[in-house]
């Protein structure tokens, strides 16, 4: 079976190659025979009930600094394709559910990967408040009463934007914190939606462990640990890759949680666990299958791309 495949991503001249998840699938795409197309979120345009975009047909190579060849732009409807991959990266903002929007009208005649719906309803760190049983003590508010009292009973927490992402912002906040005011009037300021104020987990110094579903099952997990004087485990701050099995909590976590993935369409997911504990569920663009593939020996790419084909051929 050969397709035709859209990319909808970021600026591709960009992307570092060694760790990035949708270069992966381009490059397990192509290697299979399906055609590639490329364009970026911003030239989508809807007009009537047509969806069109300035595509450019995609060339790819694992080779740093030379990973890419472009055509030339082609006006054309998005209906044509056989399959969207929806891998732009946050901040999941107002622009990015307006493409969600767009891209719904396609689905699933066109199969988007992952659903757009179900990105757009399943933000990453409120998603997650599906499963208080597997999670830290968690609060999300702006509400400077509420915030102190759940400080008053956790001590040590953890303070972050509700649609945050990559680390960015993400602060530990200790008990009896001078610096504490400051930071609540900084985030009263710069983020306008509620924040995620978690328990602070102290085993965080031995990793958080991204973990990868393919259609709600396992499929690779990567544990990546922060630098020594860096609170953030994410390897665009630092944090070091190792290789990794699950324990028994976390295959309840991903047992429990992927069926619910499965049935929202929600096909290629990362979670991220702490100590056993859910964190996040990641569902615009995970990371983490290039170091998996690395580390692990699992191509989480051809498991991504045998349930694409799988949906495309009626067999699931």
């Amino acid at each position: 079976m050969k397709l035709n495949v859209a990319v909808q991503m970021d600026p591709i001249a960009r992307i570092n190659i060694a760790g990035d998840s949708t270069f992966a699938l381009l490059l397990e795409a192509q290697k299979r025979g399906h055609g590639l197309s490329y364009y970026t979120p911003d030239k989508l345009s809807l007009r009537g009930e047509e969806l069109v975009a300035p595509v450019q047909v995609l060339t790819v190579r694992d080779e740093p600094g030379n990973h890419f060849t472009l055509g030339e732009p082609r006006r054309e409807a998005l209906a044509a394709f056989d399959v969207i991959l929806l891998r732009q990266d946050p901040p999941f903002d107002l622009a990015y559910i307006t493409s969600t929007h767009f891209l719904e009208r396609l689905h699933p005649k066109t199969l988007v990967v992952n659903d757009p719906a179900s990105v757009r309803n399943a933000p990453e760190k409120l998603f997650v408040m599906n499963f208080p049983q597997l999670m830290p003590p968690t609060l999300i508010s702006r509400d400077l009463d509420e915030i102190n009292a759940f400080r008053d009973e956790h001590g040590a927490v953890v303070m972050k934007p509700l649609h945050g992402h990559g680390g960015a912002a993400v602060f530990r906040v200790m008990p009896q914190d001078m610096n504490f005011g400051s930071l609540f009037d900084m985030f009263s300021v710069t983020f306008r939606e509620p924040w995620v104020i978690q328990r602070f987990l102290p085993e965080i110094k031995h990793g958080d462990k991204r973990i990868i579903l393919v259609d709600g099952e396992f499929a690779g997990a990567v544990n990546r640990v922060p630098a020594a004087d860096d609170l953030r485990s994410n390897m665009v701050r630092g944090g070091a890759a190792q290789a990794t099995d699950l324990t028994p909590r976390e295959r309840e976590i991903c047992a429990t949680v992927g069926p619910s993935l499965r049935q929202l369409g929600l096909l290629f997911v990362g979670l991220d666990v702490i100590d056993g504990k859910l964190t996040e569920i990641n569902v615009t663009s995970p990371t983490g299958i290039r170091a998996i593939a690395r580390l692990n020996g699992l191509d989480v790419a051809a498991r991504i791309w045998d349930a694409i084909e799988a949906r495309r051929d009626g067999k699931v």
